[in-house]
């Protein structure tokens, strides 16, 4: 499969920028600016989280607390985000953008992922040549019934540096099964199951089925007054790699 990573980016710039503003803000409520215009709704939000381990179906990334900024568009089922992770000691980087697609139990989408190094001097963002970029380019989809709370996840890389010793491309696939019970007010429990289900890199190129990710996460969120801080807490098992980790997130919204 060829993809032109030129295209998929500049699509990505033209989705947030170039088109009108109309699709942009839908909605007003007849507020009116200081010079008389109509105030739309906007459809794009901003957060950040801050993890005290970056984990990532069963994989850590970076060596210290990490930051998570975003900025993400949603339109009628459409979702367009980009998204950047920093660690505080310098140890992980990335930027990330990604589109999906909503329509009622089936989410489909593709993401970019470009993990810079620390301090980037050698990078090349633009180089989109299959066998020299560093971006990996996932397709996604989830299946998630509306009456079940229940969520089936399937992801497969298919272009990129995803490479195996050889230099063929590796076509990373993952699974993941997922239980979300919800509480009142914000809480809830999800707990998961993923595994990689052929030879890539969540074994390091060396196992074709195996399970990585066996995960708690509960939500929640803390009051100060009126407002209400998101937080969550993780317990993370990566069996292929016997480790155990403990997370802890809160999320500005």
């Amino acid at each position: 499969m060829i993809v032109d990573m030129k295209r998929c980016n500049l699509f990505f710039l033209i989705i947030f920028f170039v088109f009108p503003f109309e699709i942009w803000a839908q909605g007003t409520d007849n507020t009116k600016s200081d010079d008389g215009s109509l105030l739309h709704y906007s459809n794009f939000s901003a957060s950040v989280e801050f993890t005290t381990k970056y984990m990532w179906r069963g994989i850590e990334y970076g060596t210290s607390p990490v930051f998570l900024p975003m900025l993400s568009y949603d339109y009628k089922g459409l979702n367009v985000y980009a998204m950047g992770g920093y660690a505080t000691n310098g140890s992980h980087q990335e930027v990330d953008f990604g589109i999906s697609y909503n329509y009622k139990w089936l989410t489909i989408g593709v993401n970019d992922y470009y993990y810079p190094t620390a301090v980037g001097e050698k990078d090349n963002y633009f180089v989109f040549k299959n066998r020299e970029t560093g971006h990996y380019v996932e397709a996604v989809a989830t299946i998630m019934p509306q009456k079940l709370p229940v969520y089936l996840l399937l992801s497969s890389y298919i272009f990129g540096a995803d490479k195996r010793p050889s230099g063929n491309q590796a076509f990373s696939s993952y699974m993941e099964i997922g239980y979300i019970h919800q509480f009142k007010g914000d809480n809830s429990m999800t707990v998961l199951v993923g595994a990689e289900i052929n030879k890539g890199f969540y074994t390091s190129y060396e196992k074709k089925i195996s399970v990585c990710n066996v995960a708690a996460k509960y939500v929640t969120s803390v009051s100060f007054g009126k407002y209400k801080l998101p937080v969550s807490a993780s317990l993370v098992f990566n069996p292929y790699k016997e480790k155990a980790y403990f997370t802890f997130s809160a999320y500005l919204r």
